[in-house]
């Protein structure tokens, strides 16, 4: 990581975000690290639901947003598709991400938007998350799926859903990356 230009290199130490990271492939998502990746998950004209979560290190991201959206991914409909991002880690995606898709929106982390068609349809910001309990948060987005998504959830069974390990931690503990 070293090799990358200093404004592309993370934040934070990667191997102190893991956990933050495997919360949200525990239920179903796809991390996305590139531009390209950003592009062939979202640039798509097949009618698909693509949820994007950027995920961030905040303390809002640790205990309301990503416990509320693995909540809300047990529900009965789903988006087809789940993919996530990484503010302050995979910059270049991120800032791709924004500027490419999310332009309409200022820039919020942790936030979600859901896509159809390469357009989003559905967002949620962090004003929107800061201050609201995870169930509050699950139950926000299960009616956006209800709206928007076919897809039969959830996106993992029960059982796995009960064993993953929601990292509570926030970026006031998490040591910087020192390239």
């Amino acid at each position: 990581m070293s090799g990358l230009p200093i404004w592309q290199q993370p934040m934070y130490d990667p191997e102190a975000v893991q956990p933050m990271r495997d919360e949200l492939v525990a239920v179903g998502f796809e991390e996305l690290f590139t531009p390209e990746d950003v592009d062939n998950a979202i640039n798509r004209n097949d009618d698909q639901t693509i949820f994007v979560m950027i995920n961030s290190v905040c303390g809002c991201a640790a205990g309301s947003a990503r416990p509320g959206v693995c909540e809300a991914l047990q529900h009965p409909l789903i988006p087809d598709r789940l993919v996530t991002v990484f503010a302050g880690q995979e910059k270049a995606a991120v800032a791709h991400l924004r500027e490419t898709y999310l332009g309409q929106f200022p820039p919020s982390s942790p936030s979600m938007a859901l896509f159809k068609n390469g357009k989003p349809i559905f967002m949620v910001h962090r004003y929107m998350i800061e201050g609201r309990r995870p169930n509050e948060i699950a139950r926000f987005l299960q009616q956006a799926f209800d709206e928007y998504c076919t897809r039969p959830g959830p996106s993992v069974t029960p059982e796995q859903y009960a064993e993953v390990v929601h990292a509570r931690i926030c970026g006031s503990k998490i040591p910087r990356f020192n390239g």
